[in-house]
């Protein structure tokens, strides 16, 4: 069954529509890579799927068991946000406010969560150190252990390794797929093609024409074929 499904979806901002008739949808497992142009309305998607912004038209079907709020989300950062002066124990923490509702404080299981996704993304060693002084891989890990203790069984990734040098990088999109081994569920932007079709299960191609399926119908489509040679990234993987 889909954990999330989006049927005829309309999607835009103010009074400007963005995209229109999108259909897909998400199972237990899945690795999801959103590729397409800029400016084709990736963003504007996945606030939509966040609840920021409402659907213009059609639905979004959320399964049974999870919830609006039940999507951990690693944005893309900008320099202010790469400058906070909290340290790593804080900011991973923060990630458990969506679970404490009207609760103004953190219980012992919040705290326990915190020891074991900073563990599981081997930054424990950093938990007293100030973020703003790690380097833009240790940040990524930071900020990937507070999605995980927002939500532990999907993850919205934004172009989650803008910046990072190419091991960094390699590194980073090693880490994501470990967690989809480990069954979490991955839904992540991508201007980069050639990791969108070397780790995703599926691919959903923003713009015109709209694509959505694995990533072997995508190989065999048009849009598939023609973006991939144009971005000159091998696409016999």
């Amino acid at each position: 069954m889909a954990i999330l499904s989006v049927n005829n979806l309309t999607i835009g901002y103010e009074d400007q529509e963005v995209l229109s008739g999108l259909n897909f949808s998400i199972n237990e497992g899945d690795y999801l890579c959103i590729v397409g142009e800029n400016g084709s309305g990736k963003t504007t998607l996945v606030r939509t799927l966040l609840g920021l912004i409402p659907p213009r038209d059609g639905e979004i079907v959320r399964g049974p068991g999870f919830a609006a709020g039940e999507i951990g989300y690693l944005p893309q950062q900008t320099q202010v946000q790469r400058d906070f002066p909290a340290s790593v124990r804080e900011i991973v923490l923060s990630g458990c406010q969506a679970r404490n509702g009207l609760r103004p404080f953190y219980s012992k299981e919040d705290r326990t969560l915190v020891v074991k996704n900073m563990e599981r993304m081997e930054i424990a060693d950093f938990a007293d150190r100030c973020y703003r002084d790690l380097s833009g891989g240790q940040q990524q890990r930071v900020l990937l252990a507070r999605a995980l203790c927002a939500a532990e069984k999907v993850l919205l990734l934004d172009e989650p390794v803008t910046g990072l040098d190419p091991v960094v990088t390699a590194d980073m999109y090693e880490l994501i797929r470990s967690l989809n081994k480990e069954g979490v569920t991955i839904l992540m932007i991508s201007h980069d093609i050639e990791a969108a079709l070397r780790y995703a299960t599926h691919i959903l191609h923003v713009g015109e024409p709209l694509f959505f399926g694995t990533k072997d119908q995508y190989l065999g489509s048009e849009i598939g074929r023609l973006f991939a040679a144009r971005e000159g990234r091998p696409h016999n993987e």
